[in-house]
């Protein structure tokens, strides 16, 4: 498994990368080499007041991203908490795996590779000519991903699996963009434009 490990406001000394490591391989060897890749952030708090250390976890099973995040006030007990949080989410994702599959004819799809979504194509030319650096304004954080259409049931899935509020997908019947939410109270709730 490919392991990335990032820091923000710390150094990620060697016994802090150990224990990182050593606590997710643990969470992620019960899955039968799903996880290819994780991708780990752990942050502390610049204001001293609020002791608020953060790991944040990301990792990508057969396609899927599943992704937990823990705070607390000690480094360690974070990790501790996220490791077993991301346990639980594996555990999820592949008892519903498991149950999907059981039917007769099911196949999973294919996870194209690095290279081949890049392609065989060489790049021609600079890519940098006839463009000027600049820094994305504070505040604004952008992301981009692939959106393969999807049930709203399997967008209820992946909000999930991310541990987010939200999940902006694209609807395999009308093709729109939706976004599917927890609701405060419990539940669940989707937001489509009117036409």
């Amino acid at each position: 498994m490919k392991l990335l490990i990032h820091g923000r406001n710390l150094e990620v000394t060697p016994a802090i990368r150990d224990y990182t490591e050593d606590k997710l391989k643990r969470a992620i060897s019960h899955f039968d080499g799903m996880v290819k890749e994780a991708d780990v952030h752990l942050s502390v708090a610049r204001n001293p007041r609020v002791p608020q250390q953060t790991a944040e976890v990301t990792v990508f099973a057969n396609g899927t991203v599943i992704r937990a995040q823990e705070r607390s006030e000690n480094l360690y007990a974070s990790i501790d908490l996220v490791a077993g949080k991301l346990a639980r989410q594996l555990r999820r994702y592949k008892d519903r795996q498991g149950d999907h599959h059981h039917s007769h004819g099911h196949h999973a799809s294919h996870t194209p590779s690095l290279t081949e979504m890049a392609g065989d194509g060489a790049v021609d030319g600079s890519l940098l000519d006839g463009k000027e650096a600049s820094l994305p304004s504070r505040g604004v954080r952008r992301k981009y991903f692939e959106m393969t259409p999807m049930s709203v049931e399997a967008a209820l899935h992946q909000l999930e699996l991310i541990d987010h509020d939200f999940y902006l997908f694209r609807d395999a019947a009308s093709g729109e963009l939706q976004v599917a939410y927890r609701r405060n109270h419990g539940g669940f709730g989707v937001i489509q434009a009117k036409a």
